[in-house]
């Protein structure tokens, strides 16, 4: 296949399985500058399905940086109505929402740290009722990458621009699945994945312990009627979709006030603009109550200190090491692609889709459920090669779902007989 062939293999895979756009439904794509060409595909594909509209919300990594350098606080803080209104629009007519990500990972790590996360927050805070509408899965909604030519030069550091580019298109065909059949590749895929949530949810465990060699001894419990998710998702109306193209994990929602021990990243967080690297959380009853970073220490403080659930963790999710990421041997230096090669848990809000009827749940039954809730959601990798993680069920019978960062024969056996 050429590029071409590609592009347009990866657009069709991105609108009719990404998103699962059907005919009258309206797209709304958030696309980088540089992801033009990719955009143009997805909109052609879903015009051609019966779209009746797509709208696309360009952004410019040098017009971003632009604003944070020089707009006053006040401007940084606000999000105008009109945003707002637009997005409203867009989620009560149940539009698909396709997002692309490529930012520059560094962009933002000369802005005052306060500064960022103050706008970060105020911009949260008044886009809430849109993140919590994805979370809970109204709306069909899909995130994958796209290159821009700092994202590749940051993978790709001794390539020149040009063939930085082309690699990290590679690099996201390749982990797309994106090789002449790329929608039927997926279904065989997301089977393979769904296959081990469901055989996760049947064990209603309670609890999952981690140990590796870098210093990780962890536990943390999962509550009643927590659901395992992975491979793909439904809207209330039943509509399928995969929120996260490439995806290799499998999922669920820990109980926010079970979390001890420590945790040790296994790869950079790429967060705002910014690196963290070389960090550690110390959890007690759920909380973080201590943490260090080599590099991005006032980043990570930042990201806690958001809101009383920042520091608290809302999901769980088992990659094993030998994965087609993971087996690339590089990092993408974005948490799309670095989350799914590798075990991670994730800071903030609690995906209420993995609790059974958490959908129709308010914020306050969530939390008394176990739910976590904040305006942060993010993910941070601590799978290792010798990562172990055993499972313990509500009767305190002990199963090793991990043994040396892969799935243990003695799960992969359980899995294969689930139906």
């Amino acid at each position: 296949m050429n590029f071409t062939e590609k592009l347009n293999d990866y657009a069709r895979l991105l609108v009719r399985v990404g998103v699962g756009l059907e005919k009258g439904q309206l797209l709304v794509i958030r696309s980088p500058i540089e992801g033009r060409d990719l955009a143009v595909a997805c909109a052609k594909c879903a015009y051609e399905l019966g779209a009746p509209s797509v709208h696309v919300i360009w952004s410019d990594d040098d017009l971003v940086l632009l604003r944070y350098t020089h707009a006053p606080d006040e401007v940084l803080n606000t999000v105008p109505e009109y945003e707002r209104d637009m997005f409203r629009y867009y989620l009560d007519k149940g539009a698909a929402f396709l997002s692309f990500t490529g930012s520059d990972p560094e962009l933002l790590k000369q802005i005052d740290g306060k500064r960022l996360q103050e706008a970060t927050k105020h911009r949260m805070q008044a886009m809430a009722f849109y993140s919590e509408a994805m979370m809970a899965d109204r709306n069909p909604w899909t995130v994958a990458g796209v290159p821009t030519r700092a994202w590749a030069k940051k993978v790709f550091p001794d390539a020149e621009n040009a063939a930085a580019v082309s690699q990290l298109w590679e690099a996201i065909f390749e982990t797309a699945r994106v090789n002449g059949d790329a929608i039927e590749n997926w279904k065989t895929h997301m089977e393979t994945v769904n296959q081990k949530a469901r055989a996760l949810t049947a064990l209603e465990l309670k609890t999952l312990r981690y140990r590796s060699s870098n210093g990780t001894d962890f536990e943390i419990g999962l509550p009643e009627g927590h659901l395992w998710a992975g491979g793909g998702s439904k809207t209330p109306a039943g509509k399928p979709f995969v929120a996260n193209i490439p995806t290799e994990e499998v999922f669920t929602l820990p109980h926010k006030d079970t979390a001890n021990g420590v945790v040790y990243a296994s790869m950079p967080l790429q967060y705002n603009g910014n690196t963290i690297d070389k960090f550690w959380l110390r959890f007690e009853d759920g909380k973080v109550v201590d943490f260090d970073a080599e590099i991005g220490k006032d980043v990570l403080k930042h990201l806690l200190e958001t809101d009383e659930g920042a520091a608290r963790l809302g999901e769980v999710a088992l990659v094993p090491y030998d994965s087609p990421i993971s087996n690339r041997n590089h990092l993408f230096f974005n948490t799309l692609y670095d989350e799914n090669a590798s075990c991670h848990l994730a800071l903030g809000r609690a995906y209420p889709t993995c609790l059974k009827g958490g959908e129709e749940l308010s914020k306050e039954a969530l939390a008394e459920r176990g739910a976590n809730d904040s305006l942060v959601h993010v993910d941070f990798m601590v799978g290792a090669e010798d990562m172990d993680i055993d499972g313990i069920d509500r009767a305190g019978t002990v199963l090793p779902i991990f043994k040396k960062g892969n799935w243990a024969a003695e799960f992969e056996e359980i899995a294969n007989k689930t139906i």
